[in-house]
């Protein structure tokens, strides 16, 4: 029996709350760790430099795995991978809470990163089949897009209610119940789009995360001043890998990645720009939360609020951003964003204890969160406007795996640089980093037209139909 308007906007609804809340776990356990990293120090016995792993170890696998999850949802159906993906996390999650040892902790936030590889994948291309193309996809996509770039600040606030209230282990037992409502539910309520057929590409899967794990193993070394050989040898062999993986990408018929994407002459800086982006904000996110708790000794749940002028931020920002993209091009509103990030983090690592938490956080927070609510957006559309159908799935999936890449060898080679030379110094870098962003903003991503500028094409129009297959 057809169902009714009424029974089908209630089952697209209950539909679009199942993929939002998918996303908003895989990007919220990027970061819900950070406030309860002192406890989990203490009571799994890390040392400083090692407790960068946990967040590294579920971005690793996270960032290193996408494109190889993208690519298992077009053969296997993407309801089908969004449902084994959460099924792993979940499992993850529960044993990760149990954790007795910092090595069972690291390997279940590396399980985590896989499942997490497997479901994310498939959410955009799931909102395609359960909404018609129009106003109503378009506000879909701006709940996901909202939920995707606040999901990581609203995870340190997360962190610190749970560390606070319950213990830090419950930052991993709460996806639990909430992993079992959507395996139980999405079957029922969200459709399987048709699938596009393919072959995994296990090899060059394996050779970038080996690659990329090498090189966030090779930063941890240095920031423990372990063997100097040993340090050498990973980034040699992060080099070897991640060159071998382009040789085998070139000789695929269906790469995981197409090398024209990167050679692309507004997205290739586009890319380098997104892996810079999340390569600040989560180092800032590492060192802020450690500092309000070791440094003003804020409780677990305090620190977790002290970010929230930042959350909010984020949030309304990038609800804002997609109207101010089509009215004026991403390019501008990319630059406004790049600059206030730049001077919040230099803001930021001028911080100390005797000034307090409003005279020397609460003012760059604030600024931070204008200056992260408004790149990302205008940097999705850059990288995938016009992009070629057959390549929207690795473009997407790309897109994704830089800002998972970035966090996680941002966090390991910041926290090297605090290691030897301090905090102040680790974020001084950071604000570093963010005007090398800038200055490729500037100089290379000079679209031939106002991207996103027509009233009939709007940012999330294009975002959309870019993303989609």
């Amino acid at each position: 029996m057809p169902l009714t308007s009424h029974a089908q906007k209630r089952a697209s609804t209950i539909a679009l709350a199942i993929i939002v809340t998918c996303q908003l776990m895989v990007v919220l356990d990027a970061t819900v760790v950070n406030i309860a990293l002192v406890p989990i120090k203490h009571s799994l016995h890390f040392s400083s430099a090692g407790l960068s792993w946990v967040i590294d170890a579920y971005s690793l696998t996270f960032g290193g795995l996408l494109l190889l999850g993208g690519r298992a949802g077009d053969v296997f159906g993407r309801r089908r991978m969004l449902v084994i993906g959460l099924t792993i996390f979940t499992a993850a999650s529960l044993l990760g809470g149990m954790a007795t040892t910092s090595t069972m902790l690291l390997l279940t936030r590396a399980v985590q990163g896989v499942g997490a590889a497997l479901a994310a994948p498939s959410t955009l291309s799931l909102i395609s089949a359960t909404f018609e193309e129009g106003s109503a996809r378009n506000k879909a996509l701006g709940i996901f897009t909202a939920v995707s770039a606040g999901g990581g600040s609203l995870g340190l606030i997360l962190g610190g209610a749970l560390t606070s209230w319950v213990s830090w282990r419950w930052v991993m037992f709460i996806n639990v119940p909430i992993g079992i409502a959507i395996i139980l539910l999405a079957p029922r309520f969200v459709p399987e789009p048709p699938r596009n057929g393919g072959r995994l590409d296990v090899a060059g899967a394996a050779l970038v995360t080996g690659g990329l794990g090498s090189l966030i193993y090779g930063f941890i070394r240095l920031a423990e001043h372990g063997s100097r050989s040993i340090t050498l040898s990973s980034f040699v062999l992060s080099v070897v890998l991640l060159v071998s993986f382009v040789h085998v990408e070139k000789r695929r018929t269906q790469p995981l990645l197409p090398m024209r994407l990167l050679t692309d002459r507004l997205r290739g800086p586009a890319y380098f720009t997104m892996m810079l982006v999340p390569a600040v904000m989560y180092g800032v996110f590492f060192f802020i939360s450690q500092y309000l708790e070791s440094d003003l000794h804020f409780s677990a749940i305090e620190a977790g609020f002290a970010f929230l002028p930042m959350t909010g931020l984020i949030f309304a920002s990038s609800r804002i951003t997609p109207r101010l993209v089509s009215r004026f091009g991403a390019r501008p509103i990319l630059l406004f964003g790049l600059f206030t990030l730049g001077v919040a983090t230099l803001w930021i690592s001028k911080a100390t204890p005797s000034e307090g938490y409003l005279e020397s956080l609460f003012g760059p927070l604030v600024l931070f969160g204008i200056g992260a609510g408004s790149c990302f957006l205008p940097l999705s559309v850059t990288i995938l406007a016009g992009v070629p159908r057959a390549d929207a799935g690795a473009a997407s999936g790309m897109l994704q795996t830089m800002q998972q890449t970035g966090a996680a060898v941002g966090v390991a080679a910041l926290s090297s640089i605090a290691a030897a030379h301090g905090r102040s110094d680790a974020l001084l870098t950071g604000a570093g980093i963010i005007t090398v962003a800038l200055l490729v903003a500037y100089f290379a991503i000079r679209p031939t037209r106002n991207i996103a500028s027509s009233p009939e094409e709007t940012a999330e129009e294009m975002v959309a139909l870019a993303m989609v297959e």
